[in-house]
């Protein structure tokens, strides 16, 4: 059965209409410090705030939403073991969104000293993308909890669904796109993704060939999570890592790439996006 996990970041058996009524005036994601992006369609001004949902009839605990990847930075602190040029005393910056051939990616976590990098590893996201709507299910959860919603909603029959095959299908491929650019580099390009997505991969891709444990000199990695709730609240916990190289990913989907780049270019970008918003702190 269907249900709504997290809303704004606060476990749905920890909501109480006290809470759930400045969570919905402010709007904000916890995770980001900014404002949930996840609006809806027909009311831009409304965020809808979902961050995880439970889905079907095993009710998996799935993340709907990337920024809830950020928790923590623990999925960042997973990949320094990759910084193999990184020292004692340099400082860690996570620098967002830089483009390269084939896309861009979303993450840099990067060893610098002195503001000049002298290490990074690519991380990119990836969370389950719904099919159908979840805002009946969330405005049933505000009804639950003692907050006034529309009739309508609470008798909507509409639910929703997951895209398991189109999301792991476009995300191998923009991986391959951009595997062979870092494996030119020598540097590493890592998924975070949840234990539910990388075993679907595994069920409808050719994934036989990846190594585990991975190994340090593989060019693309695979992180997968668990989300498990303890004591009302949900958490990140590694649970497997595999690896693999451009060739490896090739043979999951069968495709060719020419997305070769020179160091320098994105050494340079990332130089110019560091500043005391991207440091990186263990809190």
């Amino acid at each position: 059965m269907n249900s709504i996990l997290e809303l704004f970041g606060i476990a749905s058996q920890k909501l109480n209409k006290a809470s759930l009524k400045i969570a919905l005036k402010r709007q904000i994601c916890p995770f980001t410090d900014t404002t949930c992006f996840k609006v809806r369609k027909s009311q831009s001004d409304i965020a809808i705030g979902t961050c995880a949902v439970g889905y079907g009839q095993e009710n998996k605990q799935i993340i709907i939403c990337p920024n809830r990847l950020l928790h923590k930075h623990q999925v960042f602190c997973d990949c320094i073991h990759l910084l193999t040029k990184h020292e004692p005393g340099n400082e860690f910056h996570v620098v967002p969104e830089i483009s390269i051939p084939g896309g861009s990616i979303d993450f840099f976590l990067t060893s610098v000293r002195n503001g000049k990098v002298r290490d990074f590893v690519a991380i990119e996201f990836q969370t389950l993308d719904t099919t159908g709507t979840v805002w009946p299910e969330r405005q049933r959860l505000l009804h639950e909890k003692g907050i006034k919603v529309a009739p309508e909603d609470i008798q909507s029959t509409k639910s929703f669904g997951m895209n398991w095959k189109m999301t792991a299908k476009t995300i191998l491929v923009q991986m391959h796109h951009k595997a062979e650019t870092f494996e030119n580099l020598g540097k590493h390009i890592v998924l975070i993704t949840q234990n539910h997505l990388l075993d679907y991969m595994q069920q409808e891709f050719r994934f036989g060939h990846l190594s585990q444990p991975a190994r340090l000199g593989d060019s693309v990695h695979f992180h997968s999570y668990t989300f498990e709730e303890i004591e009302n609240n949900f958490v990140l916990n590694l649970l497997s890592r595999l690896s693999t190289d451009t060739s490896g990913i090739a043979s999951c989907l069968g495709l060719q790439s020419d997305t070769k780049i020179e160091m320098d270019e994105i050494v340079n970008k990332l130089e110019r996006k560091i500043s005391a918003k991207t440091l990186m702190t263990m809190v």
